[in-house]
């Protein structure tokens, strides 16, 4: 146990974990720390998407940010959900969206109700009666202080994390231009002591945060925490991206293809169109990826397009003697849920509860890795849901992934729901019922059974109250204006 006095904190990397784990503790803990973050020009910021969920509103309202000028900063437009295309079966088309679906009791959740009205005949879909859902499909959206609308962004990652910096950097962060060349120990703890750079300078410190991508150049090169992979229930290991330029209003949701070795996305911003192309190595080459992405753009690439390889799994340990890795650094699951900027915030925000200024205690140091890895498995488990529960049979990528077998708690998850209907919650998730549910049955998954609540209710007093459920969203829908025009008016970048 070091009972060294922590105060000086270095980021090794920026890109977007760096200047959010700057934000953070600049923000909150700033004048009880010494923050550096070291970073090089000549090392572009490496991601494979561009896409939030609802939780970054709530690191933003932390850091007491405003939404009008972090989104114009970052050429952000809104995010109501995932549209998925062609993943339960060739032909399916389903929206994950951010909202509640209808209402629920203490008894039991409301897709019990929607189930036995389907039962007795009527009930249409179960997307009726989600608002988030029904604005994503008509591309309609508004938010205001009195709203309770649950959203989220698409956002250009290097203009965010150069919003962050400035951020950052007015609340106290110093930054520093340049290579890593060496990471300096301990001899006899192990511990990390400094960072030479490529010119000789050396940065000391206390506690390190490791930023550094894929590479883990402090958590895995120089300690050796070692790194559990995932690639038997995620088998993607490769993506390609390229942005072009807008060439239609955007849409407030994230658009995931599949394809017969992966998946296709689109993520439309003010200025641009994201794309990214994920796929299998095993299952396809890069050349034929290469050729069946740049086919499916709609307009020619802004610059060259980036082959990204990486593996799914984690870092056996995030936090190991006096380092802590965020982001790629940590672990990855794989960008079809938009969770690896989420992940990063809640690391952050973690550090910031959890800082430890009296030294390493190992009991704090366990609790963080315990947290941390328990976050991620369900991240993984909501994931591979997507791949698992399919019908597709017309490629050995998709038979693989249909036969294989899966984590004991996603197991469990899906048998309660298929024999009657049941969805888990459990205090930590970050997925919601609502989204497990939307999820499920998106992927084809139909419950043998259901709970009987809903025949407690007269058929047609249940069936009004579907009725008026659906109407009230449709009207509330019908006078929201188009996604795009309320970006123009709300935070344009122009």
């Amino acid at each position: 146990m070091s009972t060294q006095t922590v105060k000086r904190v270095v980021i090794a990397g920026g890109g977007t974990a760096g200047w959010i784990a700057a934000a953070a503790l600049s923000r909150h803990l700033g004048p009880l720390l010494d923050i550096t973050l070291v970073e090089s020009d000549e090392i572009g910021t490496v991601g494979v998407g561009e896409s939030t969920i609802p939780t970054a509103r709530t690191f933003h309202r932390l850091l007491g940010l405003d939404e009008r000028g972090f989104m114009r900063a970052a050429k952000a437009s809104f995010k109501l959900g995932v549209t998925f295309e062609n993943w339960g079966g060739i032909g399916d088309r389903y929206i994950h969206s951010f909202g509640q679906v209808g209402h629920s009791t203490w008894m039991g959740g409301f897709q019990h109700l929607w189930m036995q009205a389907a039962a007795q005949g009527f009930g249409g879909e179960i997307g009726d009666y989600c608002f988030e859902l029904q604005a994503a499909k008509a591309e309609r959206f508004a938010t205001s202080d009195k709203a309770n609308i649950n959203y989220a962004y698409h956002l250009d990652a290097g203009l965010y994390a150069g919003f962050l910096r400035a951020f950052s950097e007015a609340h106290g962060a110093k930054r520093v231009e340049g290579k890593i060349a060496e990471v300096r120990q301990n001899g006899e703890t192990g511990y990390i002591e400094s960072l030479l750079l490529s010119d000789g300078r050396v940065l000391e410190g206390d506690l390190f945060i490791d930023c550094t991508g894929f590479r883990g150049l402090l958590i895995e090169q120089t300690l050796k925490a070692g790194f559990e992979d995932w690639r038997h229930w995620l088998p993607t290991d490769s993506a390609i991206a390229a942005q072009t330029p807008s060439t239609k209003p955007a849409s407030p949701y994230t658009l995931a293809s599949a394809h017969e070795a992966g998946w296709q996305w689109r993520i439309p911003l003010q200025h641009r169109m994201g794309n990214g192309f994920v796929y299998c190595s095993e299952h396809m080459s890069d050349e034929e990826a290469r050729a069946r992405f740049l086919a499916k753009l709609d307009g020619e690439p802004i610059a060259e397009p980036r082959l990204i390889r990486y593996r799914a799994g984690t870092r056996k340990t995030v936090w190991e003697k006096n380092c802590i890795a965020l982001g790629l650094a940590s672990g990855f699951v794989e960008p079809l849920e938009s969770t690896s900027i989420h992940l990063i915030m809640l690391g952050a925000t973690h550090l910031v509860q959890n800082f430890p200024f009296n030294g390493m205690n190992p009991a704090l140091v366990r609790r963080y890795n315990q947290q941390s890895r328990a976050e991620l498995e369900r991240v993984r488990d909501f994931v591979i849901l997507h791949y698992h529960q399919t019908e597709r049979d017309d490629s050995p990528f998709w038979d693989y992934c249909r036969t294989m077998e899966v984590p004991e708690s996603l197991a469990e998850r899906v048998a309660l729901f298929r024999e009657d209907g049941h969805l888990v919650q459990d205090a930590d998730d970050l997925f919601r019922v609502d989204s497990w549910l939307q999820v499920m049955l998106g992927q084809r998954v139909r419950p043998k059974g259901h709970h009987q609540m809903g025949r407690l209710l007269p058929p047609e007093e249940l069936r009004e109250a579907l009725v008026n459920l659906k109407g009230n969203i449709a009207k509330a829908v019908a006078n929201l204006p188009r996604h795009q025009d309320f970006l123009d008016q709300y935070c344009s970048a122009a």
